[in-house]
Formats: structure tokens, sequence, C-alpha cells
């Protein structure tokens, strides 16, 4: 019989169990996941009790109360509690979504928490966005011409501005990013439904003129060609944005253009 060795650190142990505040009667449990890159233990899953009469609706509230109150040393990321500035993007009660606009009433039991799937961790819930923050730069999002700069400001119709309706809006939180299968296998080739999401709102921005030279730098097996419509993107998208679509526009341009 095979016995297989799971590398250091690849299990969770079970963490630390905080006090309870004393004198609440109205709590709510939340397990969250621990691990810093300083103390070379294994990620754990700490267990921490918060008082829902003193503290607000969404789960970023509940982790603000644990940070404050309870355990100083939790890590993450948040900015501006109105969804939309990406920052508290993670995973909760088993969806990539943002802390700030999850409710905590609309999850049943434990509050469950956990870093964005499949990335580097940098400490706790922060995880490494280094390769998706590279690979938008890559696709150069901003708008590229060659015609002579306007007095006062490119024109646009406002059926061509409509054209861009469901991808600015992105506020690239890479909920969609890390919860797709072919990114997690491929993510140092492909570009992710996040970053090609952006390709196509510069592609379809009828003020841009740099259409040709954009394709042909998404003219790859695996830049734009390992999205299978698995549709998990835009079934997590908290922006309800749908990348799934956009990558399918895409590669219809890239028909169109070579017939």
């Amino acid at each position: 019989m095979v016995e297989l060795t799971l590398p250091k650190n690849s299990k969770i142990n079970p963490g630390k169990t905080w006090p309870k505040p004393q004198g609440a009667t109205n709590l709510r449990e939340y397990k969250i996941y621990r691990w810093s890159p300083d103390d070379d233990q294994n990620p754990r899953l700490d267990t921490y009790f918060v008082d829902m009469d003193d503290c607000g609706p969404m789960v970023l509230d509940a982790l603000l109360y644990i940070k404050n109150r309870i355990d100083p040393t939790l890590t993450f990321r948040r900015s501006c509690r109105e969804g939309i500035c990406g920052s508290c993007a993670m995973n909760i009660d088993g969806a990539n979504t943002l802390a700030c606009t999850k409710g905590i009433d609309e999850i049943g039991g434990a509050v469950k928490v956990y870093p964005l799937p499949h990335m580097p961790v940098v400490k706790d819930l922060v995880p490494d966005l280094t390769v998706p923050y590279a690979q938008l730069t890559s696709i150069q999002p901003y708008l590229k011409t060659v015609s002579p700069e306007p007095a006062k400001e490119w024109l646009q119709s406002h059926e061509d501005r409509q054209k861009l309706d469901g991808l600015y809006e992105c506020i690239l939180c890479f909920c969609c990013q890390t919860s797709c299968p072919s990114y997690w296998w491929n993510g140092d080739r492909y570009l992710g439904p996040a970053v090609l999401l952006q390709a196509y709102r510069w592609l379809i921005d009828s003020r841009d003129e740099a259409t040709g030279e954009r394709l042909n730098d998404l003219e790859d097996p695996f830049r734009l060609y390992r999205c299978h419509t698995i549709m998990n993107c835009a079934q997590t998208c908290p922006k309800g944005l749908n990348p799934a679509k956009a990558i399918a526009e895409i590669k219809k341009m890239m028909v169109e253009r070579s017939v």
C-alpha cells in the first residue's frame, strides 16, 4: 500500500477558542482562518463569539469587533465599507464575496471566514494579489489612441457609452478570479475572468484605437482560451457582473476578424 505524506502546513489545525463576551446574551459564533508566516505553524481555525447586540449587521462589522475588542492580531484588508473598493473580498460561508456587503443574517450557523481561495496568503485573511495585478497591467487598461488629442475630451455617443455598462463597474475584488477552476490550474498563464472583463471593457470602447493590437495580445491558447464557461465568475461577482459573457464576446471578436 502506498503511503502519502502531506507537505508541511497542508492541514488546518484546530485553533484557539476565545472567551465569550461577559454578560452578552445574543452571541454569534465565528470560525476564522488564521495563519502567520512568522510562527512556522500550520494554519488554524480560531473560534470567536461576537455580541450581536453591540455589533453592526455585516460580516465586516463582526471582524472589526473581533479585532478591536478580542484579538488585535487578526489581519484583513478593508477600506470603503460600501462595496466599492473591493479590499475586503474573502471567502465567507463557502462563497467569495465582500465582507462589507455580506449580511450576517444571511448565514446559518457559525460564520466561517477564509481568505480568497487558491492564492498565496500573506497573513490570515490577506491574499497575495501580485500576480492578478501584474496580469491586469499586461492588458494595458487605459485608453490608447493615435489620433490627435481633442481640445476638451474624447466624445462618445450615448449608444456607445451604453456598451460599457456591466463592464466599468468591476471593482477588481478578484472574487471571480479566485472562484475560477481554470484560473486555479493555469493562473500563471490564463488571465482569468476579472482581467479579461477589463480587457473587453477597452476592446469595446469606441474611443480606443488599439483594437487589433489588443486582440493580438490576447490571441494565445492560455491567456484567453482556458475559459470553459463554468460560470463560477458570474455566480460569485458581488456587483452582479458577468465576466463569462465578456470573455465570450472577446472570442467572438477573434472569429470575426479572421473571416
